[in-house]
């Protein structure tokens, strides 16, 4: 495989944070771009690496991104203001990073000579739907502003597209598993700290259908999109998920991994969100399989916890994306 010169939006994020290291011991170089505000600390492993260049800097500041790119032949833009919480704490802000900046993203790389941009989108765009499987060709209707933009930035991605500007869009389940920039604010991660550390999992609903992918193999798909010919992925768009499971079931896996005993209080919630995502096509296209299970995310979790890697889990605001928004108080 060609050994590319990758700018990584939101590499020191939770996907990021796995997947650089990936990427490096690939033989790709890397460039980081990213506010790092989850901690400077996250990319630690590989700090040192001869072939990673860290940028501290915001997706706006247009005139740094322009100098960065230059030289660059791929783009893996993971960076955004993530979840709906986050992005109602300030919609103005939400959108001049989300879709503002996306927009300016997609020209100056393109300007650049960019040749492959790989984008992370969301599988939230689909709203509620009714369907039993969820596929690329139904309708998008995206409940919340985070996942309009996300919708519209595909929009962009595809106008953008053209010979020389071979653009892919993945559409993500809910990540889960352990990385070294630890979100505890989904839903798998969530009830694996309850779990532990307060010996009671509290699920919100129950019923809602929520469909999931490991961390090793949301990482492993962006590798593998790297090793592809342009005309396998051109102006593609992929569901990337594996299994789907309402969040009542999900308790019940972690509460099998963890402790059997421990007991499940639910409780009422507003969040209606359901949805059974396939992964189909993606699997026809390029072979893509998940290999990970939740049980395996789980574990992961529980080893990381068990070792000291996840102090003050239930407070420190690093692992929960709208305390560390509210903290930060962004413009």
């Amino acid at each position: 495989m060609k050994k590319k010169k990758i700018l990584v939006t939101g590499g020191a994020g939770y996907v990021g944070s796995n997947l650089v290291p990936k990427l490096l011991d690939q033989g790709h170089h890397v460039k980081v771009f990213d506010l790092y505000i989850y901690g400077e600390d996250v990319l630690q492993s590989v700090a040192e690496h001869p072939n990673l260049v860290q940028v501290k800097a915001d997706l706006r500041e247009t005139e740094r991104l322009e100098k960065e790119l230059a030289e660059y032949d791929t783009v893996l833009h993971l960076a955004c203001i993530s979840n709906d919480p986050s992005f109602e704490l300030d919609p103005d802000l939400g959108k001049s990073i989300n879709y503002d900046a996306f927009v300016s993203l997609c020209r100056l790389s393109r300007d650049a000579g960019v040749h492959n941009f790989i984008y992370a989108s969301s599988s939230s765009v689909y709203g509620i739907k009714d369907e039993p499987e969820v596929t690329e060709d139904l309708p998008l209707q995206p409940l919340t502003d985070y996942s309009k933009y996300k919708m519209m930035c595909e929009e962009v991605l595809q106008d953008a597209a053209s010979d020389n500007f071979i653009v892919t869009t993945i559409r993500p389940s809910t990540v889960c598993g352990y990385a070294p920039r630890l979100r505890l604010d989904l839903t798998v991660n969530i009830l694996t700290n309850h779990a532990i550390n307060k010996g009671v999992i509290t699920v919100f609903g129950g019923e809602q259908k929520r469909p999931n992918i490991h961390m090793e193999d949301m990482t492993d798909l962006y590798i593998r999109l790297l090793e592809l010919p342009d005309d396998k992925i051109h102006k593609k768009i992929w569901n990337a998920g594996f299994q789907n499971y309402t969040v009542g079931e999900i308790a019940g896996i972690v509460r099998r991994v963890i402790d059997p005993s421990l007991p499940i209080k639910t409780v009422s919630s507003n969040d209606q969100r359901s949805y059974h995502v396939s992964s189909a096509k993606i699997r026809k296209d390029i072979g893509f399989v998940a290999r990970h299970s939740i049980e395996e995310a789980v574990a992961d979790l529980k080893q990381a916890f068990e070792a000291g890697e996840v102090p003050n889990a239930m407070d420190d605001p690093r692992y929960f994306n709208i305390k560390m928004m509210q903290q930060l108080n962004l413009r």
